[in-house]
């Protein structure tokens, strides 16, 4: 009874961890972040990311609607550059769900499970236009899901709770 109780509360945690966003941000404390109201997409450091391109297409889409319902327009001579990174771990956990009953090596010693998931990082910089310095970044991590019929809705949650930290001073939490 104490392992089915220990493996609930395990599964349990471990769903909870995955259903969330963790999110950070970063400033330059020296920007005055009232005087940006344009944007634009920084191309060449957007090239470099390598994801696929249908990937960068829902960051950049859920990126644009979010910075739209914050008041900005996006701009040919803009105020702030966005740029984009990311990065991914697989994560492997190995963990004794009990001990097994019976004869021989197939029926003793622990039981062990074996589950895997990856998660993804995702980097947002704005970058101030003029001097090409970065004023913000927003770095949100979390669980990745391979389903395409999920893919839009969790790559919109990660750009709506990492922008949700900017402006600086901003964020609900």
């Amino acid at each position: 009874m104490k392992v089915f109780k220990l493996l609930t509360i395990t599964i349990a945690i471990l769903l909870t961890s995955c259903a969330s966003v963790r999110v950070t941000s970063d400033y330059d404390t020296q920007a005055t972040f009232d005087n940006y109201k344009t944007f634009a997409f920084f191309k060449p450091g957007i090239d470099k990311v390598e994801i696929s391109d249908l990937d960068k297409k829902r960051i950049l889409r859920a990126i644009e609607k979010e910075m739209l319902a914050k008041g900005f327009t996006k701009s040919e001579s803009p105020d702030l550059l966005v740029n984009i990174n990311t990065k991914t771990e697989k994560n492997i956990d190995v963990y004794s769900a009990g001990i097994g009953y019976g004869w021989g090596p197939w029926y003793s010693g622990y039981n062990r499970q074996v589950s895997s998931s990856t998660n993804g990082v995702l980097y947002i910089d704005l970058i101030n236009a003029k001097d090409k310095q970065l004023v913000w970044q927003g770095r949100g991590s979390g669980y990745l899901t391979h389903n395409v019929e999920k893919k839009d809705a969790r790559t919109q949650e990660f750009v709506t709770q990492i922008l949700a930290k900017y402006p600086p001073g901003t964020d609900k939490k």
